[in-house]
């Protein structure tokens, strides 16, 4: 029978010992997880998990490292610190396996965190912005603790539960987790052209946050009858759901409406997606899921990277041995485009870091990790140009990603891959 208490009330439940799972990324549940790290002096070794989550997280402090632990699946800036610290992990996993890290009881969980909205008339509430792998987590979780929020957008799909599945509800009224959309530069606006360029009439788009994909987003209000299948996505579709450029109409997967497992970005994109069935929030199994991405035709993947080698490599997760981020869902989507009927398999990156350092290089850095494969990609684009490397052999990719690089650095680039062939 589920129940109103504080959220200090709440928390007394987790024990020394216990797994949390937080939700992840704009529905992080701060109010839960502050409370949790307030009684820091009577827990001892409980393991914090989730994907990226927004907020200060306030468990993170590697002073606390005796009461609490974080283990990442895809590392925020909010805890990135952990892992030198020492009181924090990293676990790789696609997003699209996620879910069964707990429903397969490989990751038992004692607690689940999460964010709803008010409950409806019938007793309903929605998970709103941010499914991922929250389902899983409230089916094998011992106790479910909801932060009630009537700022809480509700959204259709996987995220409706009735409040009996909830333990303890805390009531909040707080803002949601906002990002504004950030100008973009005249290089991102350059890649965002080349991007749209290989974007046909009826294709279907995977794309995230970010200046490139919003860059890329605002090439395309001439196009026609585009859909939308991604992990997740911002403020930068809105005009074209509006002006019925992206309506989802050849779709494979769920024909007519816009599928995604996240959302982040500010209150508009949040007032928009509100009571809105045009859009489906599913669990990361099935909307990563390639089979599904493959069965939408011209399926576009668009994602970015770290830095690629000049053989295709695409490190996206850490800086040399240094975990950035995370696997994530990319490779889920890269694969499933590169299966479409006329997909295509995109990586898109500005060419050179902000300390001026060279984003396409001769091999990748000590200890960086590939999340993307040589033989996965298709297309790496930067502000120079568009490289397609699909069935091309290792010399004409060298050659052809020399050509994308920064102008002041492509000799020494070309001459450092190959001696160190000898």
């Amino acid at each position: 029978m589920s129940q109103y208490v504080t959220a200090a009330e709440a928390v007394q439940v987790v024990k020394s010992n216990d797994r949390v799972y937080v939700q992840a990324a704009a529905a992080t549940p701060s109010i839960l997880t502050k409370a949790l790290a307030d009684r820091y002096s009577d827990l001892r070794n409980v393991e914090v998990c989730h994907l990226h989550a927004e907020g200060e997280a306030a468990y993170a402090n590697p002073e606390l490292a005796e009461s609490f632990h974080v283990n990442s699946f895809f590392i925020g800036a909010n805890v990135r610190h952990t892992l030198k610290a020492g009181n924090g992990s990293y676990t790789p996993v696609f997003l699209s396996e996620l879910p069964n890290l707990f429903r397969k009881n490989v990751l038992p969980i004692d607690v689940a965190f999460i964010h709803v909205s008010l409950p409806d008339n019938h007793g309903y509430c929605s998970l709103g912005v941010s499914i991922e792998a929250t389902i899983a987590a409230i089916e094998n979780a011992k106790i479910v603790i909801a932060q009630v929020n009537p700022q809480m957008p509700r959204t259709f799909g996987d995220g409706i539960l009735h409040v009996s599945e909830i333990d303890y509800l805390v009531e909040v009224d707080v803002p949601i987790f906002a990002h504004e959309e950030a100008p973009f530069s005249k290089e991102e606006e350059q890649i965002g052209r080349y991007v749209a360029s290989l974007i046909e009439d009826r294709s279907t788009l995977q794309m995230g946050i970010g200046s490139i994909p919003n860059a890329a987003l605002a090439q395309l209000k001439n196009h026609k009858d585009l859909g939308l299948h991604t992990e997740m996505f911002s403020d930068g579709v809105i005009d074209l759901i509006e002006n019925d450029v992206i309506n989802c109409n050849y779709k494979g997967t769920l024909r007519g409406r816009v599928l995604a497992t996240f959302l982040m970005g500010s209150k508009r994109l949040y007032d928009f997606v509100n009571d809105n069935p045009f859009i489906e929030m599913k669990e990361s199994s099935m909307v990563n899921d390639t089979a599904r991405i493959r069965k939408n035709p011209k399926m576009v993947a668009i994602n970015s990277a770290i830095e690629v080698d000049v053989t295709g490599q695409v490190c996206a997760d850490s800086i040399g041995a240094n975990m950035y981020s995370g696997v994530g869902g990319q490779m889920d989507f890269m694969r499933g485009a590169s299966l479409s009927e006329g997909g295509k398999a995109i990586i898109a990156l500005p060419s050179l870091t902000k300390k001026g350092e060279s984003r396409i290089v001769p091999y990748l850095k000590q200890g960086a990790g590939v999340v993307t494969t040589r033989s996965h990609v298709q297309y790496i684009i930067t502000e120079n140009g568009i490289a397609n490397l699909y069935g091309k052999t290792l010399k004409q990719r060298v050659t052809e990603l020399v050509k994308i690089a920064h102008p002041t650095h492509q000799e020494s680039i070309e001459r450092a891959y190959y001696e160190m062939l000898k």
